[in-house]
């Protein structure tokens, strides 16, 4: 995986870590999870920046955001107990296909 991928990971990874302690934070009535919030997402648009010196803005905010909704998705099911219908998972089906188009068939996706 190029390192400009990994940069893209890891803000995506940290982007995810901060909204799942944004909820966790109980509104920031919680020190812990508030300050990791700060962290996090400090750390998110770090990497995103960096990750934006080797990819276009517009691929690299649909891989970021786009993996972002599915992981958050999935957290808020599994850590949460949030659910969701057949038309959530259709959208975030539609989410992954995109991502997936845009990494095979894009020329505007450096690989």
């Amino acid at each position: 995986m190029p390192l400009h991928y990994v940069y893209l990971v890891i803000a995506v990874a940290a982007e995810t870590i901060g909204t799942t302690a944004l909820q966790a934070s109980n509104q920031f009535t919680r020190l812990g999870p508030t300050v990791l919030v700060v962290i996090a997402y400090a750390v998110a648009f770090y990497f995103l920046g960096v990750a934006l010196k080797y990819i276009p803005v517009g691929i690299a905010y649909a891989l970021w955001s786009g993996l972002g909704i599915v992981l958050i998705a999935v957290i808020g099911f599994a850590v949460f107990g949030q659910t969701l219908d057949l038309a959530a998972l259709l959208g975030l089906g539609m989410i992954i296909g995109g991502i997936v188009v845009i990494q095979l068939f894009s020329n505007s996706a450096t690989h």
